[in-house]
């Protein structure tokens, strides 16, 4: 959640897109709930981004281990030999993603319709030919376990806007690899209630 917030500090434009978003499809009033995820259409797109770009775990428990000699662009990959899935790469891999390193939400929105995000499994390398990726996008259709985390950062940013302290100059994005892809400087940020109307 925190990379979730420093990157809608770090982009007021889009930070207004989630307001107007949460403005048209929950009111000012009425608190976040469950039936308003599917309708969240851009929150999505920039958890997403997130999630792209400050993966939770870089180097998440994909170890996949050969079962035959294999050559892999010309390196020979004997039976046995464990491979780790270097996620971090593959979400800033410029062939894939065009301008990896600019926080884009839209490129999680399908070209000439808002209302279709790209498939959720894409950014993390799923294969939809897989058995593992069927199986997870029927868990998906199920509750992906993300509507809690869409409903914390959707219900802080629908009251408040958030900004910088006026003595730091920005976020500091560097990076800690502990059990998770952490924000090596804590985050923080001046809340200002929005206007009711």
């Amino acid at each position: 959640m925190e990379w979730a917030l420093a990157r809608l500090v770090l982009h007021p434009d889009v930070q207004a897109k989630v307001h107007a978003e949460l403005d048209e499809v929950v009111g000012r009033s009425t608190p976040v709930n469950e039936s308003h995820v599917p309708k969240l259409v851009y929150l999505q797109a920039v958890l997403k981004e997130v999630l792209r770009m400050h993966p939770p775990g870089p180097l998440l428990a994909w170890v996949r281990q050969a079962t035959l000699d294999a050559e892999v662009d010309g390196h020979s990959v004997p039976a046995g030999t464990a491979a780790v899935v270097n996620m971090w790469a593959i979400t800033h891999d410029a062939d894939v993603w065009p301008e990896p390193f600019e926080f884009r939400p839209e490129r999680f929105l399908a070209a000439g319709a808002a209302a279709d995000v790209v498939d959720q499994f894409s950014v993390l390398g799923g294969d939809a030919r897989s058995r593992r990726s069927a199986r997870a996008k029927e868990a998906a259709r199920e509750g992906d376990g993300n509507d809690s985390c869409r409903l914390l950062v959707g219900h802080p940013p629908a009251r408040v806007r958030m900004g910088v302290p006026s003595d730091s100059p920005s976020v500091d994005l560097s990076e800690v690899l502990r059990l998770s892809c952490e924000m090596a400087v804590p985050l923080e940020v001046v809340v200002r209630p929005r206007r009711v109307i």
